[in-house]
């Protein structure tokens, strides 16, 4: 069912790769173009899910490619800042304890991930709570404010913003994991 919403999902996922060839050059003219098409891929994620709900197209499609695009992207980009170098050739954009929150929103990425698809087996939804639209808004912050460093190596404070929304994000990310795990483990044996 092709959809405007699943057609905007969609699109976020073909836009990934072209993200990952983008962060890989260190010019800030690439960080300039990623951050561009970042701030597009961000935009058709509130429009998917608005216009679904709106028009009523919701579908069983849309339900599962739009977390999917969602984790696509953010571990794309978030692994491509661990490996990127600065502009000036500088270490890599997240490096060191800050590559601390990263790792957590990864790996809360999979367990959630897993955790749904046990749930879905037993016929138990589990839907996204509030805390969880923010730490999405973090992180989308974050990444957007990361990449955005990149283009413009001589304004340090995007790079300190992008970081401190990076931390916020790790820690939204550790109380929704244990609430969504907690919700699981209710239906385990």
């Amino acid at each position: 069912m092709l959809t405007v919403p699943n057609l905007l999902t969609l699109s976020r996922i073909f836009a990934v790769p072209i993200l990952v060839f983008l962060l890989w050059q260190p010019r800030p003219i690439d960080y300039a173009i990623t951050f561009v098409l970042y701030c597009i891929v961000g935009i058709t994620d509130y429009f998917d899910g608005y216009l679904a709900r709106a028009q009523g197209l919701t579908s069983k499609l849309g339900q599962f490619l739009d977390p999917i695009a969602d984790k696509i992207m953010v571990a794309s980009v978030i692994i491509m800042l661990m490996a990127s170098r600065k502009a000036d050739g500088n270490p890599p954009i997240l490096q060191d304890v800050n590559i601390i929150p990263a790792l957590i929103i990864l790996l809360r990425e999979m367990i959630v991930s897993g955790l749904r698809e046990f749930l879905a087996e037993l016929r138990v939804s589990m839907p996204v709570s509030h805390l969880a639209k923010w730490k999405t808004t973090f992180q989308l912050v974050s990444l957007g404010a990361l990449i955005l460093g990149g283009a413009m190596p001589q304004e340090p404070w995007v790079h300190v913003v992008g970081v401190i929304s990076l931390w916020a994000a790790a820690a939204l990310t550790l109380v929704t994991g244990y609430d969504y795990l907690r919700i699981g483990l209710k239906h385990m044996d």
